[in-house]
Parts: structure tokens; C-alpha cells; sequence
């Protein structure tokens, strides 16, 4: 991602059922197994699932991640809302040795056809604060890597 662009946009198609895959997104037991890029797990996972409710999710590296091992980047936000099952929207922040860097928002859109769910994401970037640098630069690849795990954990 190119540190001017604040937005991102993905689509994967999974084949599961749209309740399936809303669920995965609103249910922290399922959300720590997918959340986070590849190399990293899931130590706290915190999520009430409606308009105002709090989501705290933190991301631990792993083994993968070498240099970075036992690095913790913490997310906390609220949602804004929940239309089960077809969307789902929440402001968050990314925290970088307890400082916000940066903060977003992420509308999560959910259609089915022919028993297959096409699952669409769209991240804004609203506030860039100094620090965000690390941040800004893993968020396309870190999204994506999450979100082909998410697929794999549905499959």
C-alpha cells in the first residue's frame, strides 16, 4: 500500500453459507483462529457485536515472524453497525508500543449465491498519526494474508 493511499478494497468468495461467514467475523472463539496475518496468533479477542459494542483484539507475532516474535500490536474499536447477516461496520485503531497510530474504518459486506458467500471488505484510513509508518506499510499485505486465512478456516 502506498503510504497516500488510505483505502483498501478485497473480495474473496468462500464456499459456505452467508450466516457461516458472518458469524466468523462477530464470534471472538472464531475470530482468534483466523485474525492476523500468517505468522501471527490471537492472545486476547474481546467482541460485543452491536451498535457501540467494543471490539479489543491483539495480534502476538509467532515463530515466523522471527526478529518480531512475542511483538503484540493491540486493535481496539466499536462497532458502528451490525445488519446480520449481510454487513458489518467498526471503527478501529492500531496501537504501536502503546500509542495510536493510526485509526479506520472497515465496512465487511456479505452476499450469497448458489450457497457461496462473496465476502467484500473496504478499509479507510481516517486518521494518520506519526508512527503509522509500519502500520500503513504491512496493511495491504497483512489484510490480505488475513483474510486468505479466514477463507481457509470456512473451507
Amino acid at each position: 500500500m502506498e503510504k497516500r493511499k488510505k483505502e483498501l478494497n478485497m473480495t474473496r468468495v468462500v464456499d459456505a453459507p452467508r450466516e457461516m461467514a458472518f458469524k466468523a467475523w462477530i464470534d471472538p472463539k472464531q475470530i482468534a483462529q483466523w485474525w492476523g496475518p500468517d505468522g501471527v496468533f490471537i492472545p486476547v479477542c474481546e467482541v460485543d457485536a452491536k451498535p457501540g459494542g467494543r471490539i479489543y483484539i491483539v495480534m502476538e507475532a509467532g515463530e515466523k515472524l522471527g526478529k518480531f516474535k512475542g511483538t503484540q500490536w493491540p486493535m481496539e474499536g466499536t462497532f458502528v453497525e451490525i445488519d446480520e447477516p449481510k454487513k458489518i461496520v467498526f471503527n478501529a485503531n492500531a496501537i504501536n508500543e502503546g500509542k495510536v497510530v493510526l485509526e479506520h474504518q472497515t465496512t465487511v459486506t456479505f452476499d450469497e449465491e448458489n450457497g457461496k458467500t462473496t465476502m467484500k471488505v473496504h478499509v479507510v484510513v481516517t486518521k494518520v498519526l506519526p508512527g503509522s509508518e509500519f502500520a500503513i506499510a504491512g496493511m495491504e499485505q497483512g489484510w490480505n494474508s488475513q483474510f486468505d486465512k479466514l477463507v481457509k478456516f470456512l473451507q
